[in-house]
């Protein structure tokens, strides 16, 4: 910067261009790590389906002469996991698939891949192990449970700031020509380049960024609880969410559902269950944040709701050998319903209640519910997404559009735009400042003179830290730890390059 827009920058009464550049430099500096994991996490989960594909192509493409009563299936997988009970039967995607039967077992799901005609066991996983869930976890928890989650929620609040300083740091109010604002110069080379890919490729990203954080945020495990409370608050009573803000609580709906009368010993030894080889950090313990809440049955009930539409079996599972016979009644009605992928058949909470069936697909707007007469399989109550809430309408959408399932492949392709957008200007904004630093200091473009707070800018701050509590707690924490500590000790402040009255007399 030149000596006369050094000294115009101190003139100014409002933000300059030097004041946003330093914020955008240090929220990407806390954020490009968390981003580029995101990125690539959120790419892979983005897949989901096609991954899902490839690794079930074993079981996909069987021989089948005739099938084995549906029942029959089901007690071939409950006998592979003694003690388990049914939680449901997944519809086959064809009439060559193998069947999948999710059987639970305290705290732990299992699914297993049944031949339909010989009976045979072909595969059987811990669902906490499987892939998606794996990488669903490091995708929103980085694999220490409810701590990775604030974490997440952490950087993802900053990345709002990170974003929205670049916007401004873009705004073309003195370019000549379109180039370096919508397309880049990529014959210039040097740092011209490096910073015309990363500000043209800003401005094309940053919505598709914004929505993706954005709609993300009412899973994370403390901004869920945030908007749960509001929800409590305003409508006077308990609020039912339609989704879990953590695999804590995942685990807290499954316990919930087969009425384990001895949920603490089934956690304790989850360690073994997630113990992974070949995945460090992936142990069960981090799921025990959290569980507090399973104590109460009001709130093990809800959890419950949450996964398997309310289903508790206290005491009052079926068992037999012609325990689910309906299933195969319950079956004739569904399938032709077309319903969309995975249809899950889950047997009733107690001897003679209703059985129900669901499509549980990513695409939230596609859920539909019933409730089968167990006798006859008629449906007695159907329900499906548009008699959700409106704001449960709403984040569902939302989601669905951030895992890439609203609107097919074109919905994945925006994604994979959006990731890979975002690892391209993370790791042109580090090319950058890799290039730029100079000896001996962090790079941080100099503080010239103290942040004007007019009353605009506080009300922004005011706005931004309510929405996004922990980025307003952790500026506060900054400010103060700024004020009190960095700027008085000369080495960390010339390193920092943070503002002092010596800085500014010279």
């Amino acid at each position: 910067m030149s000596t006369a827009s050094m000294a115009a920058a101190v003139r100014s009464k409002g933000l300059d261009h030097r004041i946003v550049w330093r914020w955008h430099f240090y929220a990407g500096l806390f954020c490009v790590p968390f981003v580029l994991w995101l990125a690539t996490t959120g790419t892979i989960f983005l897949f989901k389906p096609q991954i899902e594909a490839f690794l079930d192509r074993p079981y996909s493409h069987l021989e089948i002469d005739h099938r084995a009563t549906v029942n029959a299936q089901v007690q071939a997988a409950l006998a592979a996991v003694p003690g388990a009970t049914l939680d449901s039967y997944q519809l086959p995607t064809s009439p060559t698939a193998a069947a999948q039967v999710l059987v639970d077992k305290g705290a732990q799901q299992f699914r297993v891949y049944i031949h339909p005609q010989t009976l045979a066991v072909l595969h059987l996983v811990d669902e906490d192990r499987r892939l998606e869930n794996v990488v669903k976890r490091l995708h929103g928890e980085l694999l220490i449970g409810d701590l990775g989650s604030w974490i997440v929620e952490l950087a993802a609040s900053w990345a709002v700031i990170m974003i929205v300083t670049g916007l401004f740091l873009w705004w073309p109010s003195k370019s000549k020509g379109l180039g370096g604002v919508l397309y880049p110069r990529l014959r210039q080379g040097g740092r011209t380049f490096w910073k015309d890919i990363h500000s043209v490729m800003g401005i094309y990203v940053s919505f598709f960024a914004l929505f993706l954080l954005f709609t993300g945020l009412p899973w994370a495990k403390a901004w869920g609880g945030y908007l749960k409370a509001i929800r409590h608050y305003s409508a006077g009573h308990a609020v039912q969410q339609d989704w879990t803000t953590s695999s804590a609580d995942d685990l807290a709906a499954r316990a919930a559902r087969t009425g384990s009368r001895t949920v603490a010993s089934d956690i304790s030894g989850m360690s073994t269950m997630h113990d992974m080889p070949g995945m460090p950090g992936m142990s069960g313990a981090h799921h025990m944040e959290g569980m507090a809440g399973m104590s109460t049955p009001a709130a093990s009930s809800e959890h419950a709701q949450h996964q398997g539409g309310g289903r508790h079996r206290g005491g009052g599972a079926l068992s037999g050998p012609n325990a689910y016979i309906a299933i195969d009644t319950m079956i004739a009605t569904v399938a032709p319903l077309k319903l969309a992928y995975p249809v899950l058949i889950s047997p009733p909470t107690d001897p003679g209640g209703n059985w129900t069936a669901k499509s549980d697909s990513q695409n939230r707007p596609l859920t539909v519910n019933l409730e089968l007469n167990p006798a006859t399989g008629a449906i007695l109550k159907r329900t499906g997404f548009s008699s959700k809430p409106w704001l449960d309408r709403v984040i569902g959408t939302g989601i669905a559009a951030h895992e890439g399932a609203l609107f097919g492949i074109a919905n994945q392709l925006a994604s994979l735009f959006a990731t890979t957008g975002l690892v391209t200007l993370s790791l042109s904004g580090l090319i950058m400042w890799w290039k730029r630093r100079p000896e001996g200091v962090l790079g941080a473009p100099a503080a010239i003179r103290r942040v004007p707070f007019s009353a605009g800018l506080i009300a922004i701050m005011l706005v931004l830290g309510l929405y996004f509590p922990f980025l307003g707690g952790s500026m506060i924490l900054v400010a103060l730890a700024e004020r009190l500590v960095l700027r008085k000790i000369p080495t960390t402040r010339r390193w920092l390059g943070l503002y002092s009255a010596q800085t500014a007399a010279a």
